[in-house]
């Protein structure tokens, strides 16, 4: 019986999945390391994704899912936490103009990076230097929050501390978009996220693939919480969830 082929290539070390992911996907390449705020940590490789018939998914088609879901209105104010070089805020921005759109992230040197494009794409987009957890927001100050490839970079306490503090920041009625890594449907789908969780360390990770951010968000005090969406990738599974603020 001949070895069956495992749902990614074999990369060689941690080193190497990472120089692989970024050659996939060179716009998102600055890969900064993780620092001891694991918040302000990049996601460089959505674009290396595959759907299970490896045709590649460009990073704008799965964000697109994400905006399609927010269903923004015109006077909404909305979060991007994370929003790191600013291609989400910008999706965001262009999906409804006369929406309030806000950058959140740690890092400086990526908002200097987000800055310049949203100035090259004539738009005027507010962003923070922060982290989710600590946001300098007002509390009930957005009507929605959204997120990509965050959540994985943080602890199970991160988690619960910034979904927490995101609740606060929703107005009553408001809305939380989350797209991530998600609960792995299969054992091809939990092998394939031991690259992910070699680049990202399992302390972060593993909430993820075990389905435990729709939890977490109930137990911060979000209601309606839905997984709405989920695509199987050579790196794992990924996942758009929604949640409501009470």
């Amino acid at each position: 019986m001949s070895a069956l082929k495992p749902p990614f290539p074999y990369f060689g070390g941690k080193q190497r999945i990472a120089e692989k992911i970024v050659a996939l996907f060179p716009e998102h390449s600055h890969m900064p390391h993780l620092s001891e705020h694991r918040e302000i940590a990049r996601s460089s490789y959505l674009g290396a994704l595959t759907e299970q018939d490896h045709n590649p998914i460009e990073i704008d088609r799965f964000k697109s899912l994400l905006v399609a879901q927010a269903k923004l209105q015109p006077g909404y104010r909305v979060l991007d936490v994370g929003c790191g070089t600013g291609t989400l805020a910008l999706m965001l921005k262009q999906a409804c103009p006369d929406a309030e759109v806000v950058g959140l992230d740690g890092d400086q040197k990526v908002l200097d990076l987000a800055a310049a494009k949203i100035e090259k794409a004539g738009f005027q987009i507010q962003l923070q230097r922060g982290l989710a957890s600590e946001a300098p927001f007002e509390a009930a100050s957005f009507d929605q929050i959204v997120s990509s490839l965050v959540f994985h970079h943080l602890t199970t306490d991160e988690k619960q501390r910034t979904l927490t503090r995101l609740r606060t920041l929703l107005r009553s009625g408001g809305e939380l978009h989350v797209a991530d890594w998600g609960k792995a449907q299969n054992a091809a789908m939990r092998t394939a996220f031991l690259a992910i969780q070699l680049l990202d360390g399992f302390a972060t990770t593993t909430d993820n693939v075990r389905g435990m951010l729709p939890i977490l968000m109930a137990e911060a005090g979000f209601q309606d919480v839905h997984e709405t969406h989920r695509e199987m990738t050579i790196f794992g599974t990924l996942s758009l969830y929604r949640a409501l603020a009470p």
